[in-house]
């Protein structure tokens, strides 16, 4: 059992101090998190990093000599053809081991069929109307061979751009694999956006070929994935192919000339497909992820450097053995789906669950079903989902057996410590190490994070960089702040699964990365560190607050909410003010118990004012009976905005999982 230990506090007039030293270009973090849990000494044992002084040991010789601890990791990867030189760094532009050559589905899938993992399962799938299918190595092996000749079959070459379109289903992470296999760039895109969006990312990718299937399922509906190609590709664009999988059996139009049937046209080629050796810093995929500027931004990845970032993350962070069943519950739309759902776990040879459908469909007990089901032993999920399971209540879970978890993961953005709690003590069972990991679509692979065996937990922090990552939070002139003093968070050194350059844009990626603080990484996001180093993210800086001339960050607005007796989920955002610049507003949904009053409001803010401080009371509650929120689950806070300051949203709303909240929050005064 995980017991919490004391955490220092920081002495009441020191705090004062630290508020009031603060520059007024810093970001102010006021939440001061007591409890601390250290690893269990079981799970230490067997663990591959044992202790924190293990762990500080291994960082101090990563940070201090990077290229020779990449290289040691790199060496347990399959290489084709050795690399001549680590990394090759002129800022903003890296590239890891020059001359190398590999291949990433090589690296997934042959390099276990010599060995018994060859019949050892993985992939076990759930569709949402509830199918199975397991496949082992040397069956999913077989598979994307197959379907790499059918690329090749339908004049798909290396370097050519692939979109994919697909439902979290094994098809999927089969066709991620085929285009691997032969060298060709995937851009997958997730399954709940609209066809202005495939469209957008067909444009700018230049991509000839789309694969698709004809619908997937979602809350017992069908999702019209190939209707909404169709509506892609009409006026024309680059895409020549169609290569179209038969998931729900709906009824669609397949153009003659362009559309082709998945299953036809494997009876046209064997399984035979030898893995083309390619390039450390071949480009691997391209992923869209949303920009300031509305044009969405193509992240690029290259092979090599991305593959060896997720290889250690998962080995280090998630400790993986061979009899672990390893559930990530993201969708294969997301960088999550990309390297912790198919990349990560098959590069280690673990078993990975994919489960197509909703949280809470038909029940919302269907994750812990699942769990139950197949003994999940590692769950990775999203503090938006596990808010959900906090309003949907305990009987839920209570209903099934999770004493096959062993450790728990977070991931997407900050979890606040009343989540973090309920995660640890409800699902995890007061037993299982929580692992909140901050990364980034650009990042490619986990950034910040607990190892959890070696160091202690704090619910709500990311807790300390991973090998490698030399993080640092600093002020606007891009000075490192002393404790618990918030600023914005960079990297400092280049690491191997980093972003490349945004597709077709080198311009925006050093003016958007790195033109902020020269030779350095801006993340766009806000964070503080504590005495011990532990690091608190606090928000995108596009979020922070200007309230009266303090920069406030809203995730310990939030976290402060949530920590309410009645409150289930907060979102803050900010709305002009002629006093203060901008005025705090907290859009609240509440646990079923509890009914909204004005009385409640008044009660709302003084809890803030008590957690954090007087100047963070939102001058307006608004409650909520749901947030927009995206089908991955992130709060669509953009919205919230426009909302909260009596604009009509304008905004793209495609990714919206439920157009009636929004319509919903629109009427309320």
């Amino acid at each position: 059992m995980l017991q919490p230990t004391s955490c220092p506090r920081l002495p009441s007039a020191f705090a004062s101090d630290i508020r009031n030293f603060a520059m007024e270009t810093n970001i102010e973090s006021y939440l001061i998190e007591k409890r601390v849990f250290k690893p269990a000494k079981e799970f230490a044992k067997k663990a591959r990093i044992k202790s924190l002084a293990q762990y500080q040991k291994i960082y101090r010789e990563s940070i201090r000599r990077p290229e020779t601890f990449w290289a040691r990791e790199a060496k347990e990867l399959t290489w084709q053809k050795p690399w001549k030189k680590v990394l090759d760094w002129k800022a903003p532009f890296a590239k890891w081991f020059i001359g190398g050559q590999l291949n990433l589905s090589e690296n997934c899938l042959d390099r276990h069929l010599n060995g018994w993992r060859r019949n050892k399962a993985a992939i076990i799938w759930e569709g949402e109307p509830g199918e199975k299918r397991t496949l082992t190595y040397q069956q999913l092996h077989r598979e994307v061979c197959h379907f790499a000749n059918v690329l090749k079959r339908n004049r798909i070459r290396k370097g050519d751009r692939v979109i994919i379109y697909l439902p979290t289903i094994p098809e999927a992470a089969i066709a991620m694999l085929a285009c691997a296999r032969i060298g060709a760039v995937h851009s997958v895109v997730f399954g709940g956006f609209s066809a202005d969006s495939i469209r957008d990312r067909i444009a700018d990718s230049g991509a000839i070929a789309l694969i698709t299937a004809d619908g997937s399922y979602r809350r017992g509906a069908v999702v019209p994935l190939k209707n909404n190609v169709d509506h892609a590709l009409s006026g024309g664009t680059t895409v020549k192919r169609v290569i179209v999988f038969k998931r729900a059996g709906n009824e669609i139009h397949m153009e003659e000339g362009r559309d082709v049937w998945w299953h036809r046209e494997l009876e046209y080629v064997d399984a035979n497909c030898e893995p083309i050796a390619v390039a450390s810093e071949h480009p691997l995929y391209i992923l869209y992820t949303s920009g300031s500027t509305g044009k969405p931004k193509g992240i690029l990845h290259t092979t090599g450097g991305y593959l060896l970032g997720i290889y250690s993350t998962m080995k280090y962070v998630f400790d993986v053995r061979d009899e672990d069943l390893f559930w990530c519950t993201a969708d294969v739309g997301w960088v999550t789906g990309h390297s912790y759902v198919v990349y990560g776990p098959l590069t280690l040879g673990a078993t990975t669950l994919m489960y197509e459908g909703a949280p809470n469909w038909p029940e919302p007990d269907r994750f812990w079903k699942i769990v139950e089901d197949y003994r999940v032993t590692i769950l990775y999920t999203a503090p938006t989902a596990i808010r959900a399971f906090i309003r949907w209540g305990d009987d839920w879970v209570k209903k099934h057996d999770l004493s096959s978890l062993r450790l728990l993961g977070s991931v997407g953005e900050p979890i606040n410590p009343e989540a973090w709690m309920w995660y640890h003590k409800t699902i995890g069972g007061g037993r299982c190490p929580i692992v909140d990991t901050w990364w980034q679509t650009e990042t490619g692979a986990i950034m910040i994070t607990p190892l959890p065996g070696a160091i202690p937990t704090k619910p709500g922090s990311a807790t300390l960089a991973f090998f490698g990552v030399d993080a640092a939070v600093v002020n606007e002139r891009g000075e490192e702040v002393g404790a618990n003093v918030g600023g914005k968070l960079i990297i400092r050194k280049p690491w191997p699964s980093m972003l490349r350059t945004i597709y077709g844009d080198q311009e925006r990626y050093q003016k958007q990365y790195w033109s902020e603080f020269k030779g350095r990484y801006l993340t766009g996001d806000g964070a503080r560190r504590d005495r011990d180093g532990y690091f608190w993210i606090v928000g995108r800086i596009d979020d922070v607050l200007n309230v009266a001339g303090h920069r406030l960050g809203t995730s310990e607005i939030e976290s402060a909410l949530v920590a309410h007796t009645q409150v289930e989920e907060a979102a803050v955002v900010g709305r002009p003010d002629e006093m203060k610049g901008q005025a705090v507003v907290a859009f609240v949904t509440l646990k079923g118990s509890a009914s909204p009053s004005t009385r409640l409001k008044a009660e709302l803010r003084d809890h803030v004012g008590i957690h954090i401080g007087a100047i963070a009371k939102p001058d307006e509650v608004r409650f909520a009976e749901a947030l927009p929120k995206t089908r991955s689950g992130k709060i669509m806070r953009r919205l919230l905005k426009e909302i909260a300051s009596g604009q009509n949203v304008t905004g793209d709303t495609t990714t919206l999982e439920d157009f009636s909240v929004l319509a919903k929050l629109s009427e309320e005064e």
